[in-house]
């Protein structure tokens, strides 16, 4: 595997990646990990990587663990978001990671698929929506070659409607889990309205 592919290794980013295994679909966590690898490319070309608040390893566990509500630990008490956020501060306690450090953390996991605020709220929230936001085609800041380069290790699946369709799921668990005006409460009435 070349370095542009390289996953960050050590405690907390092990026990990230072995959690966002353990409980989403093999799709979605493939999804986070090429959050995470866009979202270091974007750094790399704009320079970001030489940035004091650029941390790898933050960043990581925010790409990886982003979408942790769309497994089995969601419940639907909030939006799929919020709810990851909150189910990733356990690991990163864990792992002695700041209190400050944390806020960084949750922060870019709950905003990270906020158009128009994520990229107002620091490099880490930045980076992980710019990374997570590519990887669903929302944004095309890195080249096709390197996106051929990552999809050919972690493919995504033909059907690229799995991230929707896990969203639409916690969504449907309860009203907290869609507030209006949300994305989760747009996609749910999206389907409610085909269906």
């Amino acid at each position: 595997m070349n370095n542009a592919l390289a996953l960050p290794t050590g405690a907390l980013a092990d026990a990230s990646l072995a959690l966002a295994r353990q409980s989403v679909s093999v799709p979605l966590a493939d999804h986070s990990i090429r959050s995470f690898l866009f979202a270091r490319m974007i750094a790399e070309q704009e320079g970001s990587t030489h940035d004091a608040a650029y941390d790898e390893d933050l960043l990581f566990a925010a790409c990886v663990l982003h979408d942790l509500a769309l497994g089995p630990l969601g419940r639907g008490k909030s939006r799929f978001e919020v709810e990851g956020a909150d189910l990733a501060v356990p690991v990163l306690k864990e792992h002695g990671v700041s209190s400050a450090d944390i806020d960084r953390v949750w922060e870019a996991i709950a905003l990270h698929s906020i158009i128009g605020i994520a990229d107002r709220r620091g490099l880490l929230t930045y980076l992980t929506h710019k990374g997570t936001l590519t990887d669903a085609g929302r944004f095309k800041d890195v080249d096709d070659g390197r996106q051929r380069q990552v999809y050919a290790v972690y493919p995504r699946p033909a059907d690229s409607a799995f991230i929707l369709d896990a969203i639409v799921e916690h969504a449907s668990l309860s009203e907290a889990a869609a507030p209006p005006h949300s994305i989760a409460a747009e996609l749910l009435r999206q389907r409610q309205i085909a269906s």
